[in-house]
């Protein structure tokens, strides 16, 4: 059975079982969290497709660590003006073990 959820404004193709990295979420490591905004609930039995969302699904998962992606460097330059400026940054995230699929 999998699921398509929304959170944080991106969709994501689970499974019970799964570890995924969603952006970073304000919870605690070992920590249950509960995702209400299922779009899609597929398996065995047929596909439920929402609209927007599926009535009563959930994700049930727990998190698993909080962390920061490589690196991502960001060079911007204007061509015969000597203008070059370098930045960066590292993209926090949460991984989430999937649990849980309740349709």
């Amino acid at each position: 059975m999998y699921a398509i959820l929304r959170t944080s404004g991106y969709q994501y193709r689970v499974e019970a079982g799964n570890i995924v990295r969603l952006p970073k979420m304000d919870a605690q490591e070992g920590a249950n969290v509960e995702f209400d905004e299922v779009l899609q609930i597929g398996g065995e039995n047929g596909t439920k497709i929402g609209t927007p969302v599926v009535d009563g699904a959930k994700v049930q998962a727990t998190v698993v660590r909080h962390g920061k992606e490589a690196k991502i460097i960001v060079y911007k330059f204007k061509r015969r003006k000597g203008f070059e400026k370098t930045r960066g940054h590292r993209t926090q995230y949460t991984e989430v073990r999937i649990n849980q699929i309740l349709g």
